[in-house]
């Protein structure tokens, strides 16, 4: 800021000393102006006349209206109307007194609004005017007559522009500082959004493989004594799951890395592709997975094919903690139209029986819809399908089990055979 602004900002900051010193600078140039005769021999000549006592205590009073002008200007106008009308009809020699009511005139097109200053200024323009020219000591055709009208014109003109522009100066500026807000608001719902996004990467992961080691270390240390074959194969399976768990852990929490930070990973997030791996992991927990698809090499986007995955994963590893040990599990991935539906049943009747199933079950239907036992698996699915504006069903089977019911919208893409896109 130069210091021309700032000198300016602190005389701003205290309206009505600024206001009594224009109401002096007024004071004075009416008064200097009232020695000056334009009429002389000569041409107007400093100190060819001078004003009287009536004239001087009218300009006194004028000036002195004007240190009131901000805040009732008006009120200040009407005054100085008043005042320039009696200097008009009782003065002698003639005074610049309407100097005053100019600068009234001014304040209120500044302050007010464009039909008020259109009605205020052609009423004083007539009003000082017309007394000028049916009273005054001069002919109605005079120059003073016509410079009065031009004045109080160029008054209310100037006022109306000064108002104007600090209308158009404050538009820009709130305009400036809402869209600063709405910038705000977007980074902080984006910010919100990828933290969402990454508590359901941390909870599929998470819940999956903790939920495999729990079950296999539960089968380990049931038949360690009795059969210790079977026992080293679970402590493997324990093992393998471990491992995946850390990759796909280090691998998520990489995202959080800033974009010069080293290591960062650059694994791809899983989808559909490797759902025939996650079945395997869970036929070697124990739990039989069968898998049918019939999305005729649909190719999804990234967002929606990670959601599919992690669907499919949530809705085992619910099927291999609440569903029992004798349950059975089928997996569906069907193309319809312009979505393709993921579809997780299970045939579990909920028994909790044996050492994989210490934990018990999380909600009332057995699943972990999250219902203030800490589960957050359904509720997961849930968002994750809703931000992709698709659909989740969830719920009991009619005689037994469980359903989860998926659709997503998909954005097909089909290949030539020359490899151009169609």
């Amino acid at each position: 800021m130069s210091t021309l602004e700032r000198t300016w900002c602190r005389i701003s900051a205290h309206p009505l000393a600024l206001d009594a010193a224009l109401a002096f600078g007024v004071l004075v140039s009416m008064v200097a102006s009232s020695f000056v005769d334009p009429h002389g021999e000569h041409g107007a000549a400093w100190g060819a006349r001078s004003p009287g006592v009536l004239s001087l205590a009218l300009m006194v009073l004028g000036a002195a209206a004007l240190v009131l002008r901000r805040r009732r200007p008006l009120v200040v106008l009407a005054v100085t109307v008043a005042l320039s009308l009696v200097e008009l009809v009782a003065a002698d020699p003639r005074a610049p007194v309407a100097m005053s009511a100019v600068v009234a005139l001014y304040t209120v097109a500044a302050t007010t609004d464009r039909p008020t200053t259109w009605r205020v200024g052609l009423l004083t323009m007539t009003v000082l005017t017309g007394a000028a020219m049916l009273v005054g000591p001069l002919p109605w055709y005079d120059q003073e007559n016509l410079g009065l009208f031009a004045w109080t014109g160029m008054a209310a003109a100037a006022g109306d522009a000064v108002r104007s522009r600090r209308a158009f100066v404050h538009a820009i500026r709130e305009r400036a500082e809402r869209a600063e807000r709405t910038r705000e608001e977007e980074a902080r719902r984006r910010v919100a959004e990828e933290r969402l996004r990454i508590a359901r990467d941390l909870h599929d992961v998470v819940a999956h493989h903790i939920a495999l080691v729990n079950v296999q270390a539960g089968v380990a240390a049931h038949i360690m004594d009795k059969r210790p074959d079977q026992a080293k194969e679970a402590l493997a399976h324990v093992r393998e799951a471990s491992r995946s768990a850390l990759n796909e852990l280090r691998a998520t929490v990489g995202l959080l890395r800033q974009s010069g930070d080293p290591e960062a990973p650059t694994e791809p997030a899983p989808g559909l592709a490797r759902l025939d791996e996650l079945a395997d992991t869970f036929r070697n927990a124990g739990l039989p997975v069968e898998v049918a698809r019939a999305d005729y090499g649909t190719v999804l986007p990234a967002a929606v094919d990670l959601a599919a995955y992690r669907v499919i994963q949530e809705a085992l590893t619910n099927v291999r903690k609440h569903a029992g040990r004798t349950a059975k599990a089928e997996v569906s991935v069907v193309r319809v139209g312009p979505h393709v539906e993921i579809t997780v049943l299970d045939d579990g009747r909920g028994e909790d029986t044996g050492p994989e199933h210490e934990g018990g079950r999380d909600g009332p239907d057995g699943r972990d819809e999250h219902d203030g036992h800490g589960g957050h698996g359904l509720l997961g699915m849930r968002e994750r399908v809703t931000a992709l504006s698709g659909a989740l069903t969830t719920g009991p089977r009619y005689g037994g089990g469980f359903r989860v019911h998926a659709i997503l919208p998909v954005e097909t893409r089909t290949t030539t055979a020359a490899g151009e896109s169609v």
